[in-house]
């Protein structure tokens, strides 16, 4: 199992701090989620049903007819190199470090790679892996680099995977709506811009025979029918999201600012997270932490990812609690 932001219990017993005394800022969730309504007891009592609505609502939302709904995007990463012959794959290096296992415990020979060498590499490559915008540095790649990527790889057979797991909330940005053409693969996620991590949705935008292929591994009902009928709801509130992508723009900013302002050296992010290259990111982890404030450290290479505080009082206690571990390294 590898480590994943999020981890608040064992924080809590490591520290000796209540979980409900913790700021958690270690995930890159939007804090302020899409509201869930009480969902109708029917879908608590029948097993989910393909022909509900989702899949519609998914295809009006990333512009495509070509998805199919499951267990989060972690289901298609761990399901999609299981799908190819053990070949040559490269993966973005520094990035969301699932893909790479998953693919080396599927027998493929794992290239990480640094986003400046992606091109030179492509023709060695049977695969490669991109996240868009990258998780933790937040470096983007304009479509047009992608979409050549892609073509380049499809003359052989090649796979591009590009994991979209941040984008909704720059959707201008995204390729699903050239879901379809050979060789690519889209993943999305409702848990990051929707705050719906604990539903467990997400999609695959690809080719329908290549998705036929992922739906036969995965097997039936991937996807509660509670998490679901969640989605479809989440899909189709387009209200909510124009707001929450204009709150999160004012949100991402205002972070970057507190976190300059404190001495850090913002290098990069999202509208739901940043990041701070730092060589003593485990002293400033765990200072935070003693003041009950959880962040994402990353070692390869060292640094912190901030997600964003939620109300006005989770702003000023980060605020306070970097400048409480500044004051002290000046003593």
């Amino acid at each position: 199992m590898l480590e994943h932001g999020g981890a608040l219990r064992a924080a809590a017993t490591r520290y000796r701090i209540p979980p409900s005394d913790w700021l958690d800022l270690s995930t890159g969730i939007n804090p302020n989620g899409w509201p869930v309504p009480p969902p109708p007891a029917t879908v608590w009592q029948r097993l989910p049903e393909p022909d509900d609505g989702l899949e519609i609502a998914a295809a009006v939302y990333y512009g495509t007819p070509r998805v199919l709904p499951v267990a989060g995007s972690q289901a298609a990463i761990q399901a999609l190199p299981l799908l190819r012959k053990p070949g040559r794959v490269g993966v973005l290096h520094p990035s969301y470090a699932e893909h790479a296992h998953a693919w080396r415990r599927a027998g493929h020979r794992v290239e990480l790679l640094a986003a400046e060498t992606l091109d030179m590499a492509l023709d060695r490559l049977d695969a490669l892996v991109v996240i868009n915008p990258n998780n933790p540095s937040g470096a983007r790649f304009a479509p047009a680099t992608l979409l050549d990527w892609r073509a380049r790889l499809a003359e052989r057979s090649g796979w591009l995977v590009v994991d979209e797991a941040f984008m909704d909330a720059t959707p201008t940005e995204s390729l699903a709506s050239h879901a379809g053409l050979p060789g690519l693969i889209v993943l999305r996620s409702l848990g990051k811009f929707f705050g719906l991590a604990g539903a467990r949705v997400g999609f695959v935008l690809a080719e329908p025979a290549l998705l036929e292929r992922l739906h036969d591994h995965l097997g039936p009902w991937t996807v509660t029918g509670p998490s679901r009928w969640v989605a479809l709801q989440a899909l189709a509130d387009r209200d909510w999201q124009a707001e929450a992508r204009s709150h999160l723009d004012r949100a991402g900013n205002r972070l970057a600012d507190l976190l300059k302002r404190q001495g850090l050296p913002v290098a990069g992010g999202t509208v739901l997270f940043h990041w701070a290259p730092l060589p003593d990111a485990e002293f400033w982890q765990n200072a935070l932490a003693r003041r009950g404030v959880l962040v994402r450290r990353f070692t390869d290479p060292a640094g912190l990812r901030f997600g964003l505080p939620g109300p006005e009082p989770a702003w000023r206690r980060l605020e306070l609690a970097l400048a409480g571990i500044r004051a002290e390294r000046l003593r």
